[in-house]
């Protein structure tokens, strides 16, 4: 039986494959789409190009979240050839803690940079708030910087574990 932990942790990664699925094959189609147009009519959509611009930056970023919930993020690893169990143990609490030091700080200037974006009222084009294309990196470098924090019990648990 799955406790309510497990449940809103399934609904969470129901909700990010679900956006990352939805995203990519609207980009696919997208680009798809202003290629057939720009060489088979010699015409486009004016707001595909800055839209799919977006929509990098959020598959992006949604991808850096999934590699930081798998922890199969990109990692500097020279030291931990030459570390015991018990060592490689510290180092990796010391980088999820570093990681998460580092994705915090820019979450802070994330927020900071989509308030000022909402408050001096951007568009990216036609009439779409600029805040609305952005506001995907102060959530993914949140939820990075909370993912990495969870690391840190979740990687005890498992080096304690005997199996």
């Amino acid at each position: 039986m799955k406790t309510s932990l497990q449940r809103a942790r399934d609904l969470v990664l129901l909700f990010e494959e679900g956006l990352t699925a939805i995203l990519l094959s609207a980009m696919i189609l997208l680009a798809a789409c202003q290629i057939l147009l720009r060489n088979l009519f010699d015409s486009g959509l004016i707001w595909a190009d800055p839209s799919l611009r977006i929509m990098v930056m959020w598959i992006a970023l949604l991808g850096a979240i999934a590699a930081t919930r798998e922890d199969r993020h990109i990692r500097i690893d020279l030291l931990s050839h030459y570390l015991s169990n018990r060592g490689k143990a510290v180092l990796s609490v010391f980088n999820n803690l570093f990681s998460a030091l580092v994705c915090g700080v820019i979450t802070w200037h994330a927020v900071r940079f989509v308030y000022i974006e909402w408050q001096e009222g951007s568009k990216l084009f036609a009439s779409l708030p600029a805040w609305l294309g952005e506001v995907i990196i102060p959530i993914g470098f949140g939820a990075m910087s909370l993912r990495f924090l969870f690391n840190i019990p979740l990687q005890i648990m498992h080096r304690d574990d005997p199996c």
